[in-house]
């Protein structure tokens, strides 16, 4: 049997307290929704680097009534108007829209909105996706389909300690720890540099060896 691979290069993140400042009373309005520093400057990398950046978040402020689907466009607006002079790009926000007792399967940490963005991208090997979040829930939901979970140490993972911290590791085999956004989006390119150099290489030396023969 062949290789799977996926058709483009994709990573997965989640939106408050990764991309955005969070707030225990929930981001409400695009007033609220403010960018940690440094976050759209990676989601630019990224995207200029060819990868396809899309967002899966619990929005349960909308089944609470706390928001509208009207005020959850003008927060994505204002994202989007503030990537666009940085070189960025949002490809797509999948969101739950349920509040807890709902009992729906896209609220994270159950995997549906990761599902739901296989199908939307025909991606058959999520192994080779990154997803990235600052809270338990989001990389108990990525590696439910197989994606490579990685943890941002801004949200609601500023708060943990030491212990906290490697509970997290202990619950999530493979986990990959970032000081936030940035350090992701730069280690995932540096990793993917190396990837190509290394293969440039073996490609040489294979072509040198057979010359030789």
């Amino acid at each position: 049997m062949g290789e799977r691979s996926n058709p483009i290069r994709l990573v997965i993140l989640d939106r408050d307290g990764t991309i955005n400042e969070d707030r225990d009373d929930f981001v409400k309005s695009p007033d609220e929704w403010v960018p940690i520093p440094g976050a759209l400057e990676a989601i630019a990398k990224l995207h200029q680097a060819g990868w396809h950046v899309v967002i899966a978040t619990n929005q349960s402020g909308l089944g609470r009534g706390l928001f509208d689907m009207h005020t959850l466009n003008e927060m994505h607006l204002k994202m989007n108007a503030l990537l666009a002079p940085l070189g960025g790009r949002i490809d797509a926000v999948f969101f739950c829209p349920h509040a807890p007792e709902d009992g729906c399967r896209c609220r994270k940490p159950l995997p549906g909105l990761f599902e739901d963005i296989a199908e939307r991208f025909g991606l058959d090997d999520m192994a080779v996706v990154p997803a990235v979040g600052d809270a338990l829930r989001d990389l108990q939901a990525a590696v439910a389909v197989g994606c490579a979970p990685h943890l941002v140490r801004t949200g609601k993972a500023a708060r943990l300690d030491d212990a906290g911290l490697q509970a997290l590791r202990d619950q999530i085999p493979g986990l990959t720890v970032h000081a936030h956004l940035a350090a992701f989006a730069d280690a995932l390119l540096s990793a993917e540099r190396k990837k190509h150099s290394d293969a440039r290489a073996e490609g040489k030396r294979l072509a040198a060896g057979g010359a030789a023969s």
